[in-house]
C-alpha cells in the first residue's frame, strides 16, 4: 500500500466514525439486507409456492447498486469506503458475496426439482437446508464486515459443499 492509499484509508476511517460503517474494514452490514429479502422469500416457498416467482425475479446487486437504491443515510460514504476498503477484508467479502449469489441461483434449481415430485415435507426440508446454507454465508459476510474473521475459515466457508457443512455441525 503506498502512502497516498494509506492517507486516503485513514481519512475515510475518520469519516466513517460514528456511522454504521465499520472503521476497520470500511464495510457496512446494511448491504446484507439485500440478501435478507431473498431468504425471506425462499422461506415462504413451502407455504406459498408462488413466492418462487419472486425469488426468480430477485437479482444480485453490487455493493454500489444496493446503496444507490437504499435509504441508508451515509450511502455515498458507504460506497466510497467500500471502494477503498482494505483488500484483506474486501476480497473475502466479495468472494463470499459471489458465493451467496451463486447459492441463491442454485437454490431455485434445487427447489424446482423438489417441487416436481410434489412432496411437501421434502420441499420444506430442502428450503430449510438451502436457507441455512445461505445464512451461514451471510454470517461469514457479517464477520468479515465486522473485522472478526479468519481468512482460512472464510475461504473454507465459501468452498464447502453441503456434506462438509453438515459435518461441521455433527
Amino acid at each position: 500500500m503506498n502512502q497516498d492509499s494509506i492517507k486516503l484509508t485513514r481519512t475515510i476511517q475518520k469519516l466513517v466514525k460514528d456511522t454504521n460503517i465499520n472503521e476497520k474494514t470500511l464495510l457496512a452490514t446494511d448491504y446484507l439486507n439485500h440478501f435478507n429479502e431473498v431468504i425471506m422469500l425462499l422461506e415462504l416457498v413451502p407455504d406459498m409456492p408462488e413466492c418462487l416467482d419472486d425469488v426468480r425475479e430477485w437479482q444480485p446487486k453490487s455493493y454500489g447498486e444496493h446503496f444507490a437504491d437504499s435509504t441508508f443515510s451515509d450511502k455515498e460514504l458507504a460506497v466510497l469506503a467500500y471502494e477503498n476498503a482494505p483488500s484483506a477484508y474486501r476480497i473475502p467479502f466479495d468472494e463470499t458475496t459471489d458465493a451467496i449469489n451463486g447459492k441463491v441461483k442454485s437454490s431455485i434449481v434445487d427447489i424446482e426439482a423438489v417441487q416436481q415430485n410434489g412432496n411437501a415435507d421434502e420441499l420444506r426440508e430442502t428450503v430449510r437446508n438451502l436457507t441455512r446454507d445461505i445464512q451461514l454465508l451471510m454470517d461469514r459476510s457479517s464477520a468479515i464486515i465486522n473485522g472478526d474473521f479468519d481468512k482460512e475459515e472464510a475461504q473454507a466457508a465459501i468452498t464447502l459443499d453441503q456434506e462438509d457443512i453438515d459435518a461441521l455441525f455433527d
